[in-house]
């Protein structure tokens, strides 16, 4: 199994190209975007020195199914998917904030309640919580985008106070969230699945409207608890069963590494960059019901850029 760490392609029309933790993004002309899903895996804002085989497949293949299952809701800027690792879509300006819903109390707010914390991105969690508990209604906890580094928590007041995003554009992002997060949730309830957390991207069109770009619902911007015994373990203290990346998380920090200063990153050995694999896979399986395709990964850069170039000579 090849991973696909990384890519350097030169396209006609190619104004420049930008390396996300993931993600390989060329621009195409003054319009369109052609993002590239590698198999890095990042964790705790930092990319681990090995790829995981699939990953970027999955990430692409889920991303695109949810965008098409929400495209009522918000329009997005996916236009094609003319490999199994790529998207093309429309450029978009992105506004500087990650809209993060949280239905139950996990990961990064658990860890702030946990350690004393009440209020986090100025909404107030009630007393009295275990980990992974349902918040009474789902809460909307804002982050900025980082170029560089970690994303910090912002309140709602604060993102508009520093004039972020107008008011009236982030009243209609967080209708979106709400209502993205209520169709993520059916969409996993029908799979047996709750989906306990997520984070929205949204930019500004060339005319001037909101559209959801980036990806949704996956394993890298989401978390899933196995809804068969979730009340059980809530009520016996235990641990959830939950398909995310979380499971990495708990790996690094295991291995003294949460991207703190003067921490060295573990390398990952072989055998559980094959269980990640496995992973990925599996939550791809459960939440879409289907069956995952492997693609053929001998010689995959060539594959992902004969794609590319195919699509955009017969589109452009």
């Amino acid at each position: 199994m090849e991973a696909l760490k990384e890519t350097n392609f030169h396209f006609p029309g190619q104004k420049k190209m930008y390396r996300g933790k993931v993600r390989d993004v060329y621009f195409i002309g003054d319009d369109y975007l052609v993002m590239v899903a590698s198999d890095r895996i990042s964790a705790f804002d930092h990319v681990l020195p090995k790829g995981i085989p699939y990953k970027g497949q999955v990430l692409n293949q889920l991303a695109a199914r949810f965008l098409d299952a929400t495209s009522d809701i918000v329009p997005n800027w996916l236009i094609a998917v003319p490999d199994p690792n790529v998207s093309i879509g429309l450029k978009c300006k992105p506004i500087m904030v990650e809209m993060v819903i949280r239905g139950y109390l996990s990961g990064h707010a658990w860890r702030e309640y946990k350690a004393g914390k009440r209020v986090i991105c100025g909404v107030s969690m009630p007393e009295g919580m275990k980990e992974s508990d349902p918040f009474p209604t789902p809460i909307i906890t804002p982050a900025t985008k980082a170029k560089e580094g970690h994303d910090e928590d912002i309140s709602r007041e604060d993102i508009i106070a520093k004039g972020i995003v107008e008011e009236s554009t982030y009243l209609q992002m967080e209708d979106f969230t709400r209502r993205l997060y209520q169709r993520g949730s059916e969409i996993a309830a029908a799979q047996d699945l709750i989906l306990v957390d997520t984070k929205y991207e949204f930019g500004m069109d060339p005319e001037g409207n909101i559209r959801l770009i980036d990806e949704i619902h996956t394993p890298d911007s989401s978390r899933y608890f196995y809804r068969d015994g979730y009340e059980g373990r809530q009520a016996r203290g235990e641990a959830q069963k939950q398909l995310s990346k979380e499971f990495v998380r708990q790996w690094l920090i295991s291995n003294e590494f949460q991207g703190l200063d003067g921490q060295q990153m573990p390398i990952m050995p072989d055998d559980f960059v094959s269980v990640v694999t496995e992973r990925y896979i599996e939550l791809f399986e459960k939440i879409t019901g289907g069956k995952f395709i492997k693609a053929d990964t001998a010689r995959i850069q060539s594959r992902v850029e004969a794609n590319i170039g195919m699509w955009l000579a017969d589109n452009l």
